[in-house]
């Protein structure tokens, strides 16, 4: 059988791992690598979430910055429910979780990478945006989320990339509401 390929060149748009701490991580990050503002958001809801098919909520919080071309994406899982953070990366553990792509036809790539033997670990809605992480850990070492092409997403990442490169160094860490606009 004959898999569909992905777009030519299909862009990774952001990194991401799995921290113990968003706060203490994201001040490592700047210190190391010079990289910021960090935006927290803290304890988002997302709509209709399920892990490995079935309802799960889980409590988390992100940081998240632009590092040149990359966005960098810091998860802090706050629970102890099954999820996707926790299907990789064990409490008390840190580490590489997931790189992102948008796609044009969000259920035509999910259908791929399932066909492609990877499935659905968890999957939710965020505003108008659906997004699911597949679990492609076996062959490529993390899972891959997948991120609807709105222009919701494209306007998040626009305002994220456009702090970044304003920024002075100044208030390295801050609440993810300043982006709103």
């Amino acid at each position: 059988m004959i898999l569909p390929q992905p777009s030519i060149n299909h862009k990774i748009v952001q990194i991401a791992y799995v921290v113990n701490d968003v706060h203490e991580a994201a001040e490592r990050w700047v210190r190391t690598f010079g990289v910021g503002p960090f935006f927290i958001l803290d304890r988002p809801q997302v709509g209709d979430p399920m892990h490995r098919g079935k309802p799960q909520k889980v409590e988390f919080s992100a940081a998240l910055a632009q590092a040149g071309d990359v966005h960098i994406e810091l998860i802090e899982q706050h629970c102890d429910s099954p999820s996707c953070y926790r299907d990789l990366i064990p409490k008390g553990q840190e580490g590489f979780h997931h790189v992102a792509v948008i796609v044009e036809d969000y259920k035509s790539e999910v259908a791929r990478y399932e066909g492609m033997g990877f499935p659905v670990a968890a999957s939710g809605m965020f505003g108008p945006l659906s997004f699911c992480y597949v679990d492609a850990s076996p062959v490529m070492m993390g899972m891959i989320e997948i991120l609807e092409d709105l222009p919701f997403i494209h306007n998040y990442f626009a305002r994220v990339r456009e702090a970044a490169e304003a920024w002075d160094g100044s208030n390295p860490i801050r609440d993810a509401n300043d982006l709103a606009g």
